[in-house]
C-alpha cells in the first residue's frame, strides 16, 4: 500500500487492479485491491481471486548459464516430450487436489471415516481443481491457448487467458469453452520479422469482432500501469469501437474478473470508484481533475508532481 506506483497510477485514473505474482509454474494467487488504504486487507476487494500458472510452452532454448559459452539449442522432439511431461505433472496436481477434497467432504459427513492427512498445498489447490475459482493462464502463441483451452476441458476446471498475443487466431475454442481474454500486448513488437506493425494493435478489435469475452491490461509491469487508458486508446484507433474500448478497461474488466457487481460502471449499490476528467480518459492530453476510491476523494499527488513542485521554479 505504501509503494510509489500506488499513488502513480492513481492520478492517471485507474481506481482497481489485479495483482499476480510471477515466476515458475504455479506463481501463486492472486488478488483484486482499490488503489487506497493503509492495509491490504482496506485495499482487497477480493482477497485471493485466482490462481497464476504459467502454462507450459514447447522451448527449444537452453536454459540456464554456461560459462563456456552458448549452450546448443534442445531438439524439437525433445522439446515436446519436456512440454507434455510439464502438463502430466500439472494434471496430476490438480487430481489429487480434487481426490484430496473429495476426502476431506466425506470425513467432515461421517467422522467414522479415518482421519485424513492435512496438506495445506494441496488444500489450496481444492477450489481450483473443482472450478470454483479461476485460473489464469499466461499464455501467448496460438499454440498454447488451443492447449489451454484443451486442458480447461479435460480437467473441467475455469480458465482465464493473460496475454493473449494470438488469441483471436483460437477464437472458436475460447468460445466454446467460455474462457475470457485479459490482452496485455498493445505496446508489444511483433514477434516474427514479416508481422505487420499493426499486429498487435489490431488484436482487441478481432476479438471482438470473433464475439470473444476480452479486457485490456498492460500486463505485469508496475511502472506501465498507470498507461492503460492509452492502451485502450489505441486499440480504439486501430479497429475497436470507442465505446467497446472504454468498456475493456471498466464493464469488462470487472465481468471477467467477476466483481461487475461492485465496480466497472457507475450504478446504485456499486462501490463508489469515480474518475472525472476534462476530455476523454483514453487520450493522452486529458487531465484527470477529480478521482474517488469508495466514495472518498483522494488527492491527485505522485511521486511525479512532488518532484515537479520541487523544480518547476528552480532558477
Amino acid at each position: 500500500p505504501h509503494s510509489s506506483h500506488v499513488n502513480v497510477t492513481r492520478v492517471n485514473g485507474i481506481t482497481t487492479v489485479l495483482s499476480m505474482p510471477q515466476g515458475g509454474v504455479i506463481s501463486g494467487q492472486s488478488a483484486i485491491i482499490n488503489l487506497n488504504g493503509s492495509t491490504q486487507n482496506e485495499m482487497a476487494i477480493v482477497p485471493v481471486f485466482g490462481l497464476v500458472i504459467n502454462f507450459p510452452r514447447i522451448t527449444t532454448a537452453a536454459g540456464g548459464f554456461n560459462p563456456f559459452g552458448p549452450q546448443q539449442p534442445i531438439e524439437f522432439s525433445e522439446a515436446l516430450k519436456r512440454r507434455d511431461q510439464r502438463l502430466e505433472d500439472l494434471k496430476k496436481l490438480f487430481r489429487d487436489a480434487e481426490n484430496y477434497a473429495r476426502v476431506q467432504d466425506a470425513y467432515a459427513k461421517d467422522k467414522n471415516l479415518p482421519v485424513p492427512q492435512t496438506d495445506l498445498k494441496t488444500a489450496a489447490l481444492a477450489p481450483y481443481a473443482r472450478g470454483e475459482k479461476p485460473i489464469i493462464f499466461t499464455a501467448e502463441r496460438e499454440r498454447d491457448i488451443r492447449g489451454v483451452a484443451r486442458f480447461a476441458a479435460d480437467m473441467k476446471i475455469k480458465a482465464i487467458i493473460m496475454g493473449g498475443q494470438e488469441a483471436w487466431k483460437a477464437a472458436d475454442e475460447l468460445k466454446k469453452n467460455n474462457i475470457a481474454v485479459i490482452y496485455t500486448n498493445i505496446y508489444s513488437l511483433p514477434v516474427r520479422d514479416d508481422d505487420a506493425y499493426d499486429y498487435l494493435f489490431e488484436a482487441p478489435a478481432k476479438l471482438q469482432k470473433a464475439g470473444v469475452k476480452f479486457c485490456i491490461s498492460t500486463g505485469d509491469g508496475g511502472a506501465e500501469v498507470r498507461d492503460l487508458p492509452y492502451h485502450a486508446g489505441l486499440a480504439g484507433a486501430y479497429g475497436l469501437p470507442k465505446e467497446e474500448a472504454l468498456k475493456s478497461v471498466t464493464l469488462y474488466a470487472a465481468q471477467i474478473l467477476g466483481i461487475a457487481d461492485k465496480v466497472g460502471s457507475i450504478e446504485v449499490g456499486k462501490i463508489a470508484n469515480i474518475v472525472v476528467t476534462d476530455g476523454d480518459i483514453l487520450e493522452p492530453r486529458t487531465n484527470v481533475k477529480y478521482l474517488f476510491i469508495n466514495g472518498r476523494m483522494l488527492p491527485l499527488t505522485s511521486r511525479h508532481t512532488e518532484l515537479y513542485d520541487s523544480f518547476k521554479d528552480r532558477k
